[in-house]
């Protein structure tokens, strides 16, 4: 529980960004959707069985913050990613969660009920770790990590060790499957982490450069003066009408 908290507030960072820039930036919605997601299927999953409170509690948790942290990003995203946003959430954590409760409800009786929703639960954790692969190809197609926080790498990674060691005392394989793919999809986070750390975005987006030229020495064309100035594209326009202008006049 106490390494789960870590991962759940471990974004705390990335929003507090996002609040104080008043914009979403490159940042998605998709993992914080699908991570709400679990933590209501793992409640689900946890009062069904009965005998594993350690998972209410700490999901009870995660549902507060994911609500959170999707709610602030719905405040500053673009139009469109809010739409998307809100699309995502009407699906999955209404229309999906209910439409399994209410099959579960109904189809399934007694042990067979948690089982079902025992490999529901594994699916969608494996997507929560899963979901970062898109950062993760961004991260090596701009080779710039500024969207892939190493604190919540890390805690993922901290978070998967010590699920899977819980599940496997617990002979819960519902538990102990989806935190093997969670360390190893966290293991080589680290590593494109480790590589790409001290990169330059490669992002032409972020990269604006002014025009330069060599002034010369009016006075004496043959000879070039050493300074390099920006040039604003627009003023260059301007003058060369103006020289055209006078020419014309001559």
């Amino acid at each position: 529980n106490l390494v789960s908290f870590m991962v759940f507030i471990a974004p705390v960072p990335t929003f507090y960004r996002i609040f104080k820039k008043k914009s979403s930036e490159g940042f998605h919605s998709l993992p914080y959707v699908v991570a709400l997601f679990s933590a209501m299927l793992w409640i689900y999953y946890a009062m069904v069985k009965t005998n594993v409170t350690l998972l209410i509690t700490i999901n009870s948790f995660g549902c507060i913050a994911e609500t959170i942290y999707v709610a602030i990003y719905f405040t500053y995203a673009t139009r469109k990613a809010r739409m998307k946003t809100l699309g995502l959430v009407l699906l999955l954590n209404f229309g999906a969660f209910g439409f399994i409760v209410f099959l579960t409800q109904i189809l399934c009786k007694g042990p067979k009920r948690a089982e079902v929703i025992g490999w529901i639960c594994m699916a969608f954790s494996i997507s929560v770790f899963v979901a970062p692969l898109s950062i993760m190809g961004r991260v090596i197609r701009t080779k710039s990590v500024e969207f892939m926080p190493f604190n919540l790498t890390l805690a993922l990674v901290l978070n998967a060790v010590m699920w899977f060691l819980y599940g496997l005392l617990l002979k819960d394989v519902y538990i102990t499957v989806p935190n093997i793919a969670g360390m190893a999809l966290g293991v080589l986070q680290m590593v494109l982490y480790g590589i790409y750390r001290n990169c330059e975005s490669n992002d032409a987006g972020t990269k604006k450069e002014l025009p330069i030229v060599v002034k010369v020495d009016q006075e004496n064309p043959t000879k070039v003066n050493s300074e390099v100035c920006p040039v604003d594209i627009p003023s260059m326009d301007s003058e060369n009408e103006e020289t055209k202008d006078g020419n014309s006049q001559v």
